[in-house]
């Protein structure tokens, strides 16, 4: 499938994905920290948002997408349309700019944003991940 003809997924769907991951994220440093840790701790945040781009970098090499796009049945593929997941070194890249939050906010019509490009990635539903596998639609 060519690159301009993969349907991204919603950004309704994308930002959900983003609300679990964050989530998550505040939940391990809330686990790590403890409660009154996490809530008097200056760097608290800090720490979430490295959590976030830990567990974003290592699950989307190596499944496909962050533990939130697989909550939300979404996956990140490659921009050509092949599914395997991108290298660890293009999802850092990714989930960096993304916590730099400005790329996000700016993309293409395609739906793919700036850090999508910056590392030739696409956010696609797992319907059309399947898709791109040859697999059924269930």
């Amino acid at each position: 499938m060519p690159e301009h003809d993969l349907p991204t997924a919603s950004w309704a769907r994308r930002l959900l994905a983003l609300l679990v991951d964050w989530a998550a994220s505040t939940f391990v440093v809330i686990t790590l920290l403890g409660f009154d840790g996490w809530r008097d701790d200056s760097n608290a945040g800090f720490y979430v948002l490295a959590v976030y781009v830990v567990e974003n970098t290592v699950l989307s090499s190596l499944a496909g997408g962050s533990f939130g796009k697989l909550a939300t049945r979404l996956r990140l593929v490659r921009k050509n349309g092949d599914p395997r997941p991108i290298d660890p070194m293009r999802a850092l890249l990714r989930s960096v700019l993304i916590a730099a939050v400005v790329p996000p906010l700016v993309f293409r019509p395609d739906g793919r944003g700036l850090h999508d490009l910056a590392a030739g990635s696409a956010t696609v539903t797992l319907q059309t991940y399947r898709s791109l596998r040859g697999m059924p639609a269930v």
